[in-house]
């Protein structure tokens, strides 16, 4: 078993401090990334608004979060010491590997089994717990 990522937050405030603080690196990345399109200044009025804005944060505020990626075992011994956690999982029961992430002031967490690719089932997995356990805090 292995952990993607540093960030899971213990408290509701910790999370809300953290997408704060993510507020000014997304206007920049969003910044940077309307320069490298040649965006004028009257094409970066009308088209980078404060939802795309909002969407950058919410996608560096996802991609940060940690994500433990093991074995079905290893899941199910994870989720027998978390009896109080309501899990919710995306995907086959007769796969074998499965990443999740666990929001512990909320008592919940999300997974997702996949086969192979790791990846994409870790960043599918972040973009979840965002719309889940997060978003609505936010």
């Amino acid at each position: 078993m292995h952990t993607e990522r540093r960030f899971s937050p213990e408290t509701v405030t910790a999370a809300e401090e953290r997408f704060d603080a993510l507020g000014p690196t997304a206007q920049t990345v969003v910044r940077e990334v309307a320069t490298a399109m040649e965006f004028d200044k009257a094409e970066y009025d009308e088209r980078v608004t404060n939802e795309v804005v909002e969407r950058a944060r919410n996608a560096l505020f996802a991609s940060s979060l940690a994500v433990q990626v093991g074995s079905r075992e290893e899941f199910d011994a994870w989720c027998e010491d978390h009896p109080d956690y309501e899990v919710t999982v995306a995907g086959s029961e007769n796969v074998d590997r499965v990443a999740w992430h666990a929001a512990p002031f909320a008592d919940r967490a999300v997974a997702a089994t996949f086969a192979e690719e790791e990846r994409a089932a870790v960043e599918t997995l972040r973009r979840q717990a965002f719309g889940r356990l997060y978003r609505d805090r936010f």
